[in-house]
């Protein structure tokens, strides 16, 4: 199944909050291209803006997936589970601090080019940097370090990428936006995983996604879309007040703390529920075949399901004006999908519960992202406050295994697990009714 990685209390901020603002202070809006059906941005910009945010997804995930697993078992054969988890939890406190950090910076830029698209550059060239020092890395030191590069460079560009949406898109294009996001999102995965895997060896497929990661970001780049910053606009930096600027006042942006809060329950129920999948295979359903052939025919399924519905359920948001149904509805459907694996242990009962997880997922994930473009708390702030919410996306990958061993253990072993899953994704769907200024 698929993994989740790595958004004005009053109401939406669109591109009148954005470029708009910003050119009325003296910016430069950003340069519109050719208006699109629904009058916002045209199809060649989020073609390019998707495509930007596969290549990130590749870098991520034909590690994630395959390489560090292979690496590690290579590199220390007694203690590939142990070693595998020092660095990839290494790399996810990376990602949660990297995250909002260059989005904040990526928000005082004052390039010509554009507030966003230097880091967009700048990090894609330090993911490939990272990916390609890992190509070469001789031990799990190394390693550690080689992926540290990668997720602070990938972070950068997808930080800065994710900020360009509520900086350009108007709030009734930002479910179709948030649709084709997905789309790569889950594409980046497949494909990261295959160029792993067909590369011919470790190396060969840390370059390979790194060649890809860098000229993904190419048409991007190139169409220069970004809104701009004039300089006497940029705050003056002092460093007590940029790092105060993280902490965000739930008391004066209700809006914001309760999406941040069903989103960290939603991952969580989704890691949680898909973090031993192999081991629920082989010692629940029992399954007959290879069990790895077996996560590999789930995974397909929910993908394919989550294709079909992620740009759909954006685009149905988009027109009905309304967010929050179509997120609690999905959270319901998630939920549904894992007590079916509490339930339901053979083989047909995860098939079916791998195709509802990928319709709620799907829809999920293209609404919540527009849901969450429309409460940031400030215009001027677009990627510090998305870094901020992509940390309830990596903070529960760090925390499933703790959540999920001694349920699994000591609780009540893989029922209770997804019962468990199941009861985090109903609570966050229910708490997306405290959101206020969305419909």
């Amino acid at each position: 199944m698929t993994a989740g990685p790595t958004d004005s209390p009053a109401g939406p901020a669109g591109p009148a909050d954005g470029a708009g603002t910003l050119a009325g202070r003296g910016g430069t809006e950003a340069r519109p291209g050719r208006a699109g059906r629904l009058g916002g941005v045209d199809g060649p910009w989020v073609a390019a803006l998707s495509l930007a945010n596969l290549g990130v997804w590749v870098g991520w995930f034909g590690p994630l997936q395959l390489l560090l697993a292979r690496q590690a078992e290579l590199l220390a054969p007694d203690a590939k589970a142990s070693a595998l988890a020092l660095v990839t939890g290494v790399g996810a406190a990376v990602s949660m601090v990297s995250n909002p950090v260059f989005g904040a910076l990526s928000d005082r830029t004052t390039a010509a080019a554009g507030r966003r698209i230097p880091w967009v550059v700048g990090g894609v060239a330090a993911g490939a940097a990272g990916l390609l020092a890992l190509a070469r890395a001789g031990s799990i030191a190394a390693v550690t370090a080689g992926w540290c590069l990668a997720q602070l460079g990938l972070n950068a560009a997808f930080a800065a990428l994710t900020a360009a949406v509520p900086d350009r898109v108007p709030p009734g294009q930002r479910g179709l936006v948030g649709g084709w996001l997905g789309v790569s999102q889950v594409a980046g995965i497949l494909l990261g995983t295959a160029l792993a895997a067909s590369a011919g060896g470790i190396a060969a497929g840390y370059a390979a996604c790194a060649a890809f990661a860098l000229l993904a970001a190419v048409p991007y780049v190139l169409l220069r879309g970004d809104t701009c910053l004039a300089p006497a606009d940029r705050p003056v930096f002092r460093g007590r007040a940029f790092l105060a600027g993280f902490r965000i006042d739930p008391r004066r942006h209700p809006d914001f703390a309760w999406a941040w809060l069903t989103r960290f329950l939603m991952n969580l129920s989704y890691s949680v529920s898909t973090m031993y999948l192999l081991y629920y295979l082989t010692d629940a359903v029992r399954y007959e075949g290879d069990a790895d052939e077996g996560v590999l025919v789930l995974t397909a399924l929910n993908a394919a399901t989550v294709l079909a519905t992620v740009v759909v359920g954006g685009v149905l948001s988009d027109r009905s004006g309304r967010r929050k149904a179509y997120v609690i509805g999905s959270g319901l459907v998630i939920s549904a999908a894992t007590l079916l694996l509490a339930g339901w242990q053979t083989w047909t009962g995860a098939i079916v519960a791998s195709l509802v997880l990928g319709i709620g997922y799907g829809v999920y994930t293209a609404v919540d992202f527009a849901l969450l473009t429309d409460v940031l708390p400030t215009a001027a702030d677009h990627g510090r406050d998305l870094g901020v919410l992509n940390i309830a996306n990596a903070l529960p990958q760090v925390l499933a295994p703790a959540v999920a061993a001694p349920v699994v253990t000591h609780l009540g072993g893989y029922t209770a697990l997804y019962a468990l899953a199941g009861t985090l994704a109903l609570a966050g769907s229910v708490l997306v009714r405290r959101i206020r200024g969305v419909s």
